[in-house]
């Protein structure tokens, strides 16, 4: 049995392409399976194609949360649903090629746990991007807990023991690249060319990417910002002491007048404000991020499903308030 989980929002356009491109894939593989779309509420006819598709074949089922949670929760909703010996996480665009499904399945056969495709091209997306990425996973690789493979998004195949330990876990951010490096287990990484979206608009910043959902991996990962802080703190301190005896001797000697310097002053000061300002801010983040646990939300909110047995919703309903009353 294997699953494949897509979290989609307005996707109209490329969902058609998406199914049979992956139904050729599966083909290859087995006709045991299910697609799982796990969906933000659509303001297209995303909802519509699927429940069409659903009364062709009953293997294509679809989630539907009751607002707007974004991908990552929307991926945990398909995780939490999914029944196969294996879960597939990939995207509705075709960036993600559904052609590499055999292979993925080849080498878990073959033992591995995880098989995560690494993206070495990255057709579509701006130099701006680009570099905002590498940058980005290079600045994650140095300072987080564990380490977080190098160009690699949330297509992954998932053996179903990772699946479990994932849903055990109680972050709620979703950092789904991250949380799979927590749990560990044998993992592969697979080479191939990301092509470019092939209709329809993505739903991140086509310049940044998801500049937060990266800074969410940071902090989650990391207390590297707050120890950072706390460094320029003690050098900017050390740094008074020398800086006063040097204005206090220069003014004896009569060699600088006070009263010219209120230019530099003001530079100095904004400066100090920047950094206290940005100290703040990171510690903030990390209090946000507190607070969030906290309070305990569900991750998601099931408003209706298409091709999902009741006895599995009512399980999850009872697995959900279970979760929360535990971590309450």
């Amino acid at each position: 049995m294997l699953s494949i989980v897509v979290p989609v929002y307005n996707e109209e356009e490329t969902i058609g392409r998406f199914l049979t491109a992956t139904r050729a894939a599966l083909e290859q593989v087995t006709a045991d399976y299910e697609i799982i779309f796990a969906a933000d509420p659509c303001k297209d006819k995303t909802l519509e194609i699927i429940r069409e598709e659903n009364g062709i074949d009953p293997r294509v089922k679809a989630i539907v949360l009751s607002r707007r949670f974004g991908q990552p929760s929307a991926t945990s909703a398909g995780l939490r649903f999914a029944s196969g010996d294996a879960v597939i996480v990939i995207d509705c665009d075709l960036q993600d090629p559904p052609g590499l499904i055999p292979e993925m399945v080849r080498l878990w056969q073959t033992g591995y746990k995880v098989v995560i495709p690494q993206r070495r091209t990255r057709q579509g997306e701006t130099v701006v991007k680009r570099i905002i990425a590498n940058l980005g996973y290079r600045f994650i690789n140095h300072i987080a807990e564990v380490p977080i493979p190098r160009n690699t998004g949330d297509f992954r195949l998932l053996d179903r023991r990772v699946v479990e330990e994932l849903l055990a876990l109680r972050e709620h951010h979703g950092f789904l690249r991250g949380l799979t490096a927590v749990v560990g287990f044998k993992t592969y990484l697979l080479p191939f060319d990301r092509d470019a979206r092939v209709d329809g608009e993505g739903k991140y910043n086509r310049f940044t990417g998801s500049f937060k959902i990266g800074f969410n991996g940071i902090v989650a990962f990391s207390d590297y910002l707050l120890n950072f802080m706390v460094k320029v703190g003690l050098v900017l301190a050390f740094l008074t002491l020398p800086l006063t005896i040097f204005l206090i001797v220069i003014k004896a000697a009569g060699w600088y007048n006070f009263s010219q310097g209120i230019a530099t002053l003001f530079i100095f000061i904004l400066l100090m404000s920047g950094i206290q300002l940005l100290g703040l801010g990171i510690l903030g983040a990390y209090i946000s991020r507190i607070y969030e646990e906290a309070k305990s939300r569900p991750k998601f909110i099931v408003e209706t499903v298409i091709g999902v047995p009741g006895d599995l919703m009512k399980a999850e309903r009872a697995s959900e308030v279970f979760t929360r009353a535990q971590s309450g």
